[in-house]
């Protein structure tokens, strides 16, 4: 198999890149680019922040990008995450790096706190430019960002502030590129038509697909649709035994014949079979084992009725737990941070 191009790992998996016309040009450059992706830490890391987001974040390393994850403990207390402890949202936070480590974000990958740019930068001198860039109605629209609706900041105001400051990090980390799921379009698109009213370099936007709740997303808004950390009975965590993982597929929002919105097949064609193939076991008189290459060929045998719920929850389940595992170890062997947390989310 070739081995892929600079512009391939970067655009593998994603559902959308703002321009790929600028992404060429940056690719072309003798300098070295610098990325970033921002988490709220405010949870457990489910499979669709998790596994999704590293597996991109190691793609953009291959590429050859300086990659930098911010733990976004400010924007998690405007937001009310944790109770708005920061004491507790960075220990969460130590738990994040630890998370995304265990899922095999490199070591040249570098973690900083949102605290770190306050501190040392005239930070809130260019979240007042952005402000003052700004309309409060273009504002209002990027609260998804927190997924928040724009009402919420009807009765807290600290929440305008907040994707004023998620495009002053983009501007004080020097970034070329911002990663982010689909959720973080808005906050990508507010910097891009802010920088240049304020004479700020323009930053490529690349998102990743999100992956709906084990309910599906038909029945819900797009704000609760997404997999959320701070809702882990919608999600699969990164840390679920095989047993929990198993319980919560077999529970999963799996119509027949339709892969619409459909957890389980998601699944599939999101964070397996990227890796590889797909086996399915069966009994001979349901047609025995099946392997499925691509998620093309899954979706036919699934749509047709050739691959019943039940055997691909199964597998799903399986192929979920094994591709963990090294998560799993890793928090046995290094379980603080996670059961930090525990106690935390317990309170």
């Amino acid at each position: 198999m070739p081995t892929p191009s600079r512009l391939d790992l970067v655009r593998r998996g994603v559902q959308e890149i703002v321009t790929e016309e600028d992404l060429r040009a940056l690719l072309e450059g003798e300098s070295t680019p610098r990325a970033y992706v921002g988490y709220e830490p405010s949870g457990y890391v489910h499979i669709g922040s998790g596994v999704i987001m590293a597996e991109k974040i190691k793609d953009l390393v291959a590429a050859g990008f300086d990659f930098t994850f911010l733990l976004a403990d400010w924007h998690a207390m405007i937001n009310n995450k944790l109770g708005g402890d920061l004491e507790a949202i960075r220990t969460c936070a130590k738990y994040f790096e630890d998370a995304f480590r265990a899922l095999g974000v490199p070591d040249s990958v570098g973690f900083a706190f949102a605290d770190d740019l306050v501190a040392g930068s005239p930070y809130w001198a260019d979240v007042i430019r952005v402000s003052k860039a700004a309309s409060v109605a273009r504002i209002k629209r990027a609260l998804t960002i927190m997924g928040r609706k724009e009402e919420d900041a009807e009765l807290d105001a600290s929440m305008l502030i907040y994707p004023a400051m998620q495009v002053t990090d983009i501007h004080v980390l020097d970034l070329d590129l911002a990663l982010g799921g689909m959720d973080q379009r808005h906050a990508h698109m507010l910097y891009r038509d802010l920088a240049p009213k304020l004479g700020w370099k323009q930053v490529i936007a690349v998102h990743t697909p999100l992956l709906v709740g084990l309910k599906g997303k038909g029945r819900m808004d797009a704000i609760e649709a997404k997999m959320s950390k701070s809702r882990p009975e919608t999600a699969i965590l990164i840390h679920d035994t095989p047993e929990e993982i198993a319980r919560k597929v077999e529970k999963a929002f799996c119509p027949p014949k339709d892969t619409e919105d459909n957890f389980v097949t998601e699944v599939a064609r999101l964070i397996l079979l990227p890796k590889g193939p797909l086996r399915v076991a069966r009994p001979e008189k349901f047609g025995g084992d099946v392997t499925f290459e691509t998620f093309e060929d899954l979706a036919k045998a699934y749509r047709a009725g050739d691959l019943h719920p039940k055997d691909l929850k199964a597998a799903v389940a399986s192929a979920l737990a094994d591709r963990l595992a090294p998560v799993r170890r890793y928090f046995a062997a290094k379980p603080e941070h996670l059961e930090a947390l525990r106690k935390i989310l317990a309170a």
